[in-house]
């Protein structure tokens, strides 16, 4: 999306959704140099406890482009994890 991203993120046992976060905004924002106001103060938090609610998030986050007219399909989008081969898989917990 030209605006803003979309991300599953399942962060270790031992680093905190918010922790990871920080290390995500903090890398991008060092590596950019300052030269824009980039993150919003905070992000939206939504814990995925099924198989069911992963997929949904999964086809939400790869149907966005479209709905946006940025593209006719999910994998005619560049940047959209539907024109990837390869993604991490769900976690483990999810599977049962």
């Amino acid at each position: 999306m030209p605006d803003h991203f979309h991300a599953l993120i399942t962060p270790s046992p031992d680093v905190s959704l918010e922790k990871a976060m920080q290390f995500i905004k903090g890398g991008f924002s060092f590596r950019l140099k300052g030269k824009t106001e980039v993150w919003m103060r905070s992000f939206n938090e939504s814990q995925i406890m099924s198989k069911e609610k992963f997929m949904n998030c999964v086809r939400y986050i790869e149907e966005n482009p479209v709905r946006r007219g940025l593209a006719s399909t999910p994998q005619a989008h560049s940047f959209s994890s539907a024109a990837r081969a390869s993604l991490d898989p769900m976690p483990l917990h999810l599977q049962g």
